[in-house]
Protein backbone atom coordinates (compact mmCIF):
# COMPACT_ATOMS: atom_id res chain seq x y z
CA UNK A 1 0.00 0.00 0.00
CA UNK A 2 1.68 3.68 -0.63
CA UNK A 3 1.85 6.02 1.80
CA UNK A 4 -0.15 8.93 1.83
CA UNK A 5 1.43 11.70 3.85
CA UNK A 6 -0.74 13.52 6.65
CA UNK A 7 0.45 17.05 5.68
CA UNK A 8 1.31 18.28 2.04
CA UNK A 9 2.50 21.48 1.80
CA UNK A 10 1.90 22.86 -1.78
CA UNK A 11 4.92 24.94 -3.12
CA UNK A 12 3.18 28.14 -4.72
CA UNK A 13 4.99 31.51 -5.94
CA UNK A 14 2.32 33.75 -7.21
CA UNK A 15 0.57 34.27 -3.76
CA UNK A 16 4.06 35.47 -2.72
CA UNK A 17 7.49 36.20 -4.30
CA UNK A 18 10.01 36.11 -1.31
CA UNK A 19 10.33 32.26 -1.26
CA UNK A 20 10.85 30.01 -4.27
CA UNK A 21 9.63 26.66 -4.82
CA UNK A 22 13.04 25.08 -3.32
CA UNK A 23 13.21 27.12 -0.35
CA UNK A 24 9.40 26.27 0.64
CA UNK A 25 10.14 22.86 0.36
CA UNK A 26 13.01 23.30 1.98
CA UNK A 27 10.71 25.01 4.84
CA UNK A 28 8.13 22.87 5.06
CA UNK A 29 10.32 19.70 5.66
CA UNK A 30 12.37 21.27 8.59
CA UNK A 31 9.04 22.04 10.23
CA UNK A 32 7.54 18.26 9.65
CA UNK A 33 5.83 18.32 6.24
CA UNK A 34 5.67 14.81 4.95
CA UNK A 35 4.67 15.39 1.34
CA UNK A 36 5.73 18.56 -0.50
CA UNK A 37 3.13 19.12 -4.11
CA UNK A 38 5.01 21.16 -6.70
CA UNK A 39 2.48 23.48 -7.97
CA UNK A 40 3.02 25.81 -11.33
CA UNK A 41 0.38 27.20 -13.28
CA UNK A 42 2.42 29.72 -15.50
CA UNK A 43 5.63 29.55 -17.33
CA UNK A 44 6.82 27.28 -20.41
CA UNK A 45 7.63 23.40 -19.56
CA UNK A 46 11.29 24.11 -19.70
CA UNK A 47 10.98 26.61 -16.82
CA UNK A 48 8.96 24.00 -14.90
CA UNK A 49 11.44 21.17 -15.11
CA UNK A 50 14.35 23.76 -14.10
CA UNK A 51 12.04 25.06 -10.56
CA UNK A 52 11.34 21.11 -10.06
CA UNK A 53 15.07 19.72 -10.31
CA UNK A 54 15.63 22.29 -7.28
CA UNK A 55 12.57 21.29 -5.51
CA UNK A 56 13.15 17.02 -6.42
CA UNK A 57 16.89 17.92 -4.94
CA UNK A 58 15.08 18.95 -1.40
CA UNK A 59 13.04 16.21 -0.99
CA UNK A 60 15.11 13.84 -2.06
CA UNK A 61 17.88 14.82 0.33
CA UNK A 62 15.10 14.68 2.95
CA UNK A 63 13.36 11.44 1.42
CA UNK A 64 10.32 13.21 1.13
CA UNK A 65 7.84 11.93 -1.30
CA UNK A 66 7.56 14.91 -4.51
CA UNK A 67 4.56 15.23 -6.10
CA UNK A 68 3.78 17.09 -9.03
CA UNK A 69 0.22 19.03 -10.00
CA UNK A 70 -1.20 18.10 -13.18
CA UNK A 71 1.32 17.63 -15.46
CA UNK A 72 1.28 13.73 -16.31
CA UNK A 73 4.39 14.03 -18.72
CA UNK A 74 7.41 16.08 -16.41
CA UNK A 75 6.03 13.86 -13.79
CA UNK A 76 7.21 10.70 -15.53
CA UNK A 77 10.48 12.29 -17.13
CA UNK A 78 11.69 13.32 -13.79
CA UNK A 79 10.49 10.30 -11.78
CA UNK A 80 9.38 11.98 -8.94
CA UNK A 81 6.75 10.20 -6.57
CA UNK A 82 3.61 10.95 -7.77
CA UNK A 83 1.01 13.04 -9.72
CA UNK A 84 -2.08 14.57 -8.16
CA UNK A 85 -4.90 15.55 -10.89
CA UNK A 86 -7.43 18.49 -10.76
CA UNK A 87 -11.08 17.47 -12.08
CA UNK A 88 -10.13 19.24 -15.50
CA UNK A 89 -7.13 17.46 -16.00
CA UNK A 90 -6.25 14.30 -17.47
CA UNK A 91 -8.53 11.55 -16.42
CA UNK A 92 -7.45 9.27 -13.58
CA UNK A 93 -7.48 6.05 -15.73
CA UNK A 94 -5.89 7.50 -18.63
CA UNK A 95 -3.18 8.45 -16.74
CA UNK A 96 -2.96 5.04 -14.68
CA UNK A 97 -2.03 3.56 -18.47
CA UNK A 98 0.79 5.61 -18.40
CA UNK A 99 2.30 6.18 -14.78
CA UNK A 100 4.29 3.73 -13.26
CA UNK A 101 2.43 1.48 -10.85
CA UNK A 102 4.73 2.48 -8.02
CA UNK A 103 3.81 6.17 -8.67
CA UNK A 104 1.54 7.96 -6.41
CA UNK A 105 -1.67 9.22 -7.61
CA UNK A 106 -4.03 12.00 -6.45
CA UNK A 107 -7.60 13.50 -7.86
CA UNK A 108 -9.42 16.13 -6.92
CA UNK A 109 -12.88 15.68 -6.07
CA UNK A 110 -15.74 17.32 -4.52
CA UNK A 111 -18.89 15.07 -4.52
CA UNK A 112 -19.48 11.80 -3.98
CA UNK A 113 -19.61 10.83 -6.80
CA UNK A 114 -16.52 12.15 -8.91
CA UNK A 115 -14.92 10.44 -5.52
CA UNK A 116 -16.47 7.29 -5.93
CA UNK A 117 -15.19 7.48 -9.81
CA UNK A 118 -11.61 8.58 -9.32
CA UNK A 119 -11.15 5.64 -6.58
CA UNK A 120 -12.90 3.26 -9.18
CA UNK A 121 -10.01 4.57 -12.03
CA UNK A 122 -7.27 3.96 -9.30
CA UNK A 123 -6.63 6.70 -7.26
CA UNK A 124 -4.72 6.88 -4.62
CA UNK A 125 -6.10 9.26 -2.16
CA UNK A 126 -8.54 12.15 -3.01
CA UNK A 127 -8.26 15.93 -2.52
CA UNK A 128 -11.39 17.32 -1.53
CA UNK A 129 -11.95 20.92 -0.67
CA UNK A 130 -12.28 23.61 -0.50
CA UNK A 131 -13.42 23.01 3.55
CA UNK A 132 -12.99 26.69 4.15
CA UNK A 133 -13.25 29.57 2.28
CA UNK A 134 -9.60 30.29 0.25
CA UNK A 135 -8.19 33.30 -1.53
CA UNK A 136 -5.72 30.49 -2.57
CA UNK A 137 -7.40 29.48 -5.94
CA UNK A 138 -9.10 32.67 -8.13
CA UNK A 139 -11.96 30.28 -9.52
CA UNK A 140 -12.68 28.20 -6.19
CA UNK A 141 -15.83 26.82 -5.32
CA UNK A 142 -17.76 27.54 -1.95
CA UNK A 143 -16.61 25.92 1.10
CA UNK A 144 -18.16 22.46 1.46
CA UNK A 145 -18.03 23.04 5.37
CA UNK A 146 -17.03 19.94 8.06
CA UNK A 147 -20.54 17.78 7.57
CA UNK A 148 -19.63 17.52 3.95
CA UNK A 149 -15.88 16.42 4.60
CA UNK A 150 -17.31 14.16 7.18
CA UNK A 151 -19.71 12.41 5.23
CA UNK A 152 -17.22 11.90 2.03
CA UNK A 153 -14.48 10.38 4.67
CA UNK A 154 -17.06 8.00 5.77
CA UNK A 155 -18.05 7.24 2.36
CA UNK A 156 -14.22 6.97 0.91
CA UNK A 157 -12.14 3.70 0.79
CA UNK A 158 -9.04 5.68 0.34
CA UNK A 159 -7.15 8.50 2.46
CA UNK A 160 -8.50 12.14 2.10
CA UNK A 161 -6.79 15.04 1.76
CA UNK A 162 -8.79 17.81 2.98
CA UNK A 163 -7.90 21.58 1.17
CA UNK A 164 -8.94 24.59 1.22
CA UNK A 165 -8.45 28.06 3.95
CA UNK A 166 -7.53 25.35 6.41
CA UNK A 167 -5.11 27.39 9.05
CA UNK A 168 -3.47 26.18 12.85
CA UNK A 169 -6.90 27.11 14.22
CA UNK A 170 -8.71 24.61 11.81
CA UNK A 171 -6.83 21.92 11.39
CA UNK A 172 -7.64 19.94 14.51
CA UNK A 173 -11.30 19.95 13.89
CA UNK A 174 -10.79 18.71 10.15
CA UNK A 175 -8.91 15.97 11.41
CA UNK A 176 -11.34 15.01 14.19
CA UNK A 177 -13.91 15.01 10.70
CA UNK A 178 -12.04 12.12 9.54
CA UNK A 179 -9.38 13.55 6.86
CA UNK A 180 -6.12 11.46 6.79
CA UNK A 181 -4.63 14.57 6.33
CA UNK A 182 -4.52 18.17 4.90
CA UNK A 183 -3.07 20.14 2.27
CA UNK A 184 -2.37 24.03 2.61
CA UNK A 185 -0.94 27.05 0.26
CA UNK A 186 -1.24 29.94 1.89
CA UNK A 187 -1.15 28.88 5.87
CA UNK A 188 2.40 28.54 5.07
CA UNK A 189 3.58 29.32 1.67
CA UNK A 190 2.45 33.07 2.57
CA UNK A 191 3.53 32.88 6.40
CA UNK A 192 6.58 35.18 7.44
CA UNK A 193 8.06 31.89 8.79
CA UNK A 194 7.16 28.91 6.56
CA UNK A 195 8.90 26.05 8.87
CA UNK A 196 7.09 27.42 12.19
CA UNK A 197 3.64 27.10 10.03
CA UNK A 198 4.20 24.11 9.28
CA UNK A 199 5.27 22.89 12.68
CA UNK A 200 2.22 24.42 13.88
CA UNK A 201 -0.25 22.42 11.67
CA UNK A 202 1.69 18.97 12.44
CA UNK A 203 0.83 20.09 16.23
CA UNK A 204 -2.59 20.37 15.23
CA UNK A 205 -3.00 16.96 12.95
CA UNK A 206 -1.20 15.02 15.66
CA UNK A 207 -3.82 16.35 18.18
CA UNK A 208 -6.78 15.68 15.84
CA UNK A 209 -5.46 11.95 15.58
CA UNK A 210 -5.21 11.18 19.28
CA UNK A 211 -8.67 12.24 19.47
CA UNK A 212 -10.24 10.74 16.27
CA UNK A 213 -13.19 8.05 17.65
CA UNK A 214 -11.98 4.67 16.32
Amino acid sequence: MKNIGILHVITDITIQSRFTHDQLARMAIAGGADTIQFRQKNGSTRQHIEMLELVKSVCSANRVPLIVNDHADIAIAMEVDGVHFGQDDMPISLAKQILPSDMIVGASARTENKIMEAIASGADYIGFGPVFHTSSKVDAEEAKGLDTLKHLCQVANCPVIAIGGITEETAYEVIKSGAHGIAVISTVCASPNPEHATRSLLAEIRKGKQDVVI
